[in-house]
């Protein structure tokens, strides 16, 4: 069930059951004119319009994202507003029609006012509520899928296959070249500390990100000498745009795994990277092909693609893009696209 789903059923079912239970105390008494049931129907209606305008201003104004501080006197003065707007649409239709049982007066205006005051501030209680609950469920669930990640990371790329081939590398550098070797190991470090120490930062910057991939591409280097090609192309305002941990290292590795490493030749990882209106895309083109979504010569993509997919839902829900298509008859093309947080 959808957001917008959920807010029609409450919408519709809190204020129908809201006029329901005003109806039944009107009937309660025995000189209840038809007149005064109109006048409740038309004042149902005029709440339920004026709490979905206020709902449009919220999300067209992002206050769901501002701090207690900041929504708690912009609801208060909202409430405030739509109780008067209320009262004054009571007002003008009494004026209009006579025969309706609504007049003006100081204390009238008062208690009206007080009145709508009250349910407009339950009516907005349980909004936020609702968000804030959400979104402490999502957190959660982000944070879940976050710790299944960090695990994977562990027992896929940091397995020890990856770390024997690594080793075995630096070893054969020892001699030949010493202080290739030594960077190799830094660059070994670097990959071992950031898998376990991202998984307590919700964000990180594109190029804190990008300087773990170059670690771990000069590492394959080693392994592919010739066969392993990079390049990067990234314009200076995406490298400070902030992007869920370990995900590019993820698309990276996925294209070294199933394209790269089945080619005779090698191949060649090209990162790109800009920002274009206010969201960041990064694409990344690897030797190798797909076929009907999968890679050839492989059975899956492996669990990193469909947990980057579930990140990617989990903190930005539909703003997010992620595609893996072929680019070319030679080339394979992951396109992820990010909104600003």
């Amino acid at each position: 069930m959808t957001r917008n789903t959920v807010y029609w059923i409450c919408q519709l079912g809190g204020w129908s059951l809201y006029c329901i239970i005003n109806l039944f105390f009107y009937l309660l008494f025995e000189d209840h004119k038809p007149e005064q049931i109109l006048f409740l129907f038309l004042t149902v209606a005029y709440s339920f319009m004026v709490t979905h305008a206020f709902r449009w201003w919220v999300h067209r104004r992002e206050w769901l994202k501002l701090t207690t501080g900041r929504l708690v006197p912009r609801m208060l003065l909202a409430i405030i507003v739509m109780s008067l707007v209320v009262y004054l649409l009571q007002l003008a239709t009494s004026l209009l029609d006579a025969g309706l049982p609504f007049g003006f007066s100081l204390n009238v205006a008062l208690l009206n006012v007080l009145t709508h005051m009250t349910i407009m501030f339950i009516w907005c209680v349980i909004y936020i509520a609702y968000h804030y609950v959400e979104r402490y469920n999502a957190t959660l669930r982000y944070e879940a899928a976050l710790t299944e990640m960090t695990l994977n990371r562990l027992k896929s790329q940091l397995n020890p296959h990856f770390i024997f081939n690594a080793l075995n590398s630096m070893r054969a550098l020892v001699d030949e070249d010493p202080q290739k070797a030594k960077s190799a190991i830094t660059q070994l470090s670097n990959i071992l500390r950031n898998s376990l120490v991202m998984d307590k930062r919700r964000l990180v910057s594109f190029q804190d990100e990008l300087q773990t991939v170059k670690d771990y591409l000069a590492l394959e280097g080693i392994r592919f000498e010739e066969r392993l090609n990079t390049r990067y192309t990234v314009s200076p305002d995406a490298e400070e745009f902030q992007i869920p941990p370990m995900m590019l290292q993820t698309l990276v590795e996925n294209g070294i795994k199933h394209g790269i490493s089945n080619l005779v030749d090698g191949g060649i990882v090209h990162i790109d990277a800009h920002v274009k209106d206010q969201k960041l895309h990064v694409l990344v083109r690897n030797s190798g092909q797909y076929v009907n979504g999968v890679k050839k010569k492989t059975t899956n993509s492996g669990v990193g693609i469909a947990n980057t997919k579930q990140r990617l839902k989990l903190l930005y829900g539909n703003k997010a893009h992620f595609s893996i298509k072929n680019d070319t008859d030679k080339t394979v093309l992951t396109e992820l696209i990010i909104p600003q947080p």
